[in-house]
């Protein structure tokens, strides 16, 4: 998705800005939302996620440091800007453990700043062995079934808590199909619907209709959908058990990690 020049300056500033503030080299910045997910409205945020790198004396302090940024969600002449952010060491930490964010953020369509695709791929090559199929369905099924609790207890529902649903839903669908990293996007998702041409179909209507329609407003829910998101997610809760672990060594994270420190002062 295209996102408007104004858009990109004033958030390449506040990333700037950000960088000076906290003392941080900012090493990469995306788009991680409904934007980059496919399926934005008129009105949605810019979810800005970015890894950034302290000064390497930060990492010898003997206490260890904040290492989240977080900022309030600002509204700016170009929208709502939601802004945060991962020190690199917590960033590398959380992929040991196999969080899926990161191969999400490292899949976006919307880059700010920082890697090429070149350096993103070597590094998905560096990462990749790490990722556990059997922990990001489960945190996948976890997105999608607690979204579901929350939202599906009225006779209406926001469109875009659909989303919020089914594309969870559907990425653990892709690792219980592939053993592997889902796309991030959700048009590849919706390929794992091509024998089921009902559901598709209205998930298809229901993509139109959040392009044009306000994030806030709700909608009568839609039954096919509802039985949909239960039955699958049941089904795949059971299938998840059978999925494998990771299968690379964590031992690599100590180079990316000095790798990355290399660059830092």
């Amino acid at each position: 998705m295209s996102l408007s020049l104004e858009a990109r300056t004033l958030i390449g500033t506040r990333l700037a800005a950000l960088a000076a503030e906290h003392q941080v080299k900012i090493v990469y910045a995306c788009e991680s939302g409904s934007r980059a997910w496919g399926f934005p409205s008129p009105d949605s945020d810019y979810d800005v996620r970015f890894i950034y790198v302290h000064p390497k004396s930060w990492y010898l302090a003997l206490e260890e440091g904040r290492d989240v940024i977080d900022l309030p969600i600002e509204d700016s002449a170009v929208g709502l800007l939601d802004f945060g952010g991962w020190d690199v060491r917590k960033t590398l930490r959380l992929a040991r453990k196999s969080n899926p964010v990161i191969w999400e953020w490292l899949q976006s369509p919307i880059i700010y700043q920082g890697f090429d695709t070149g350096h993103r791929l070597s590094l998905r090559d560096e990462l990749d062995p790490l990722y556990s199929p059997i922990t990001a369905c489960h945190h996948y099924l976890s997105l999608a079934r607690g979204t579901m609790e929350r939202e599906l207890r009225d006779p209406t529902v926001k469109i875009k808590k659909y989303f919020y649903m089914l594309r969870p839903l559907l990425a653990a669908a892709w690792i219980e199909r592939y053993r592997d990293v889902p796309p991030m996007e959700l048009t590849p998702l919706l390929a794992l619907l091509d024998g089921q041409p009902e559901i598709k179909a209205r998930i298809d209507d229901l993509l139109e209709r959040k392009q044009v329609t306000d994030e806030q407003v709700p909608i009568a829910r839609i039954t096919v959908i509802d039985d949909f998101l239960a039955q699958e997610l049941a089904r795949l809760q059971e299938s998840a058990k059978q999925l494998p672990t990771a299968a690379g060594n964590p031992a690599v994270l100590d180079d990316l990690f000095l790798a990355f420190l290399g660059g830092s002062e």
